[in-house]
């Protein structure tokens, strides 16, 4: 295999230096598992990032989302028979034999691998057996979406051994997800999915969840001369599930009491209109969250305008303004059984101080602990690292782009 014939940079933007030693340590790795290097073929899926909509989707609401050059690759050879042999990194190999759900294999990478092959199939598309080794960079725990990356990896390697990669995106990140949901047994929403498959910018509205609109947004984002930057702040997220599934819970209530089952159809008015009701029935949170996800939903159609207009600062202010809600509104930055502990609002005071006017940031994902979010301009970035390190840890701030692709294969 010639790994010359790789554009590194086309696909890694600015992280393609360390990518050739990469894949050959890859390729080494599938030899020794697998004891053959003939016939190899290599598929790559990036992680993802969340730009705008943030606790969104759950009330049928819209987000824009973005493919970053960090991924998750696979060394593959297609094999005879239905078999499917895995290694992932260290793990110890995963054999598939059949595509039956099991209740034991429920949270495991064997039930993400079934899940996705057996959703294509039922789709009418061909599958069949092969070998892969699978390694990834993108960042556990980070809310960069490391399981999303993995299952359209899975989807992409069908596409490509059996079905000449005329599955589409879509499918691939809906067959992601049902592994998720049904094989892995963790409710999840399709953003993760979809925008790891599609690539790029990703604008999904799950008006109707069943069938969401994806719409693929071609902003050349490395050419702006900004970066995204990821800060793991090391705060914990044991104990948090309350917090998360009360957003989606309140936000519900409110809906209930304006007579809807989500905050989708919900206006502004409607929420001022019935506020003193709505206070006394559901709470003021409950009332802020609200008004947070009408309003942050206007801002995904004003973002994604922005883009494509290519007005990069207008974009930015609505990122901003995203970030400001979400702390005032949504109240997703700390948990308030806990204000002594606030490691996201600690970033983003420090983001504030560092970055300047035509800069910003913002909590990532789903909040109360994990990651922020940051566009700084490309000179910047080296003094906001350390700025983000000192406080978190040596290689805490990663400083990344939006990369154009999807699940691809690579050669």
């Amino acid at each position: 295999m010639d790994l010359s014939l790789i554009n590194f940079k086309d696909i890694y933007i600015d992280n393609d230096a360390g990518q050739l030693k990469r894949y050959e340590a890859a390729i080494e790795s599938f030899v020794k598992n697998f004891n053959t290097r003939e016939g190899l073929e290599i598929y790559s899926a990036p992680g993802r990032t969340e730009i705008c909509g943030n606790h969104t989707d759950h009330q049928h609401g819209k987000v824009l989302a973005a493919s970053i050059n960090l991924d998750a690759i696979a060394i593959v050879k297609k094999t005879s028979g239905d078999t499917v042999r895995v290694v992932s990194g260290d793990a110890p190999l995963i054999t598939i034999d059949g595509l039956t759900k099991k209740e034991e294999e429920k949270e495991t990478t064997a039930a993400l691998i079934k899940g996705v092959i057996s959703s294509l199939k039922v789709e009418g598309y061909v599958t069949g057996g092969f070998d892969a080794y699978i390694t990834s960079d993108v960042l556990i725990g980070a809310g960069l979406s490391s399981s999303a990356a993995f299952e359209t990896l899975i989807g992409t390697i069908i596409a490509g051994l059996y079905n000449n990669m005329e599955i589409d995106p879509v499918t691939i990140a809906k067959a992601g997800q049902i592994a998720e949901n049904e094989f892995f047994g963790k409710p999840c929403g399709l953003m993760d999915q979809m925008a790891c498959s599609v690539g790029n910018m990703v604008h999904i509205d799950f008006k109707d969840p069943a069938d969401p609109v994806i719409e693929k947004i071609d902003f050349d984002f490395a050419k702006t001369g900004y970066s995204l930057c990821i800060t793991d702040t090391k705060g914990s997220h044991s104990d948090l599930t309350h917090e998360y599934a009360a957003v989606p819970s309140e936000m519900k209530e409110i809906a209930k009491l304006l007579g809807h089952d989500v905050l989708r159809p919900v206006t502004l008015d409607d929420i001022l209109d019935n506020i003193t009701e709505l206070r006394a029935k559901a709470g003021d949170r409950a009332v802020l969250r609200a008004i947070h996800f009408v309003e942050e939903d206007a801002r995904v159609t004003e973002g994604v305008n922005a883009l494509k207009e290519n007005d990069l600062q207008k974009f930015l202010k609505v990122i901003r303004a995203s970030g400001n809600s979400s702390f005032k509104y949504l109240q997703n930055v700390y948990t308030s059984s806990d204000v002594k502990t606030q490691n996201v609002s600690i970033a983003l005071a420090v983001s504030d101080a560092v970055l300047e006017d035509d800069e910003c940031s913002r909590v990532h994902g789903g909040g109360f602990a994990g990651t922020i979010q940051a566009f700084v301009k490309n000179e910047n970035t080296d003094k906001y690292r350390q700025a983000m390190d000192k406080i978190f840890g040596e290689g805490s701030c990663r400083i990344l782009k939006i990369r154009k692709y999807g699940g691809i294969k690579v050669i």
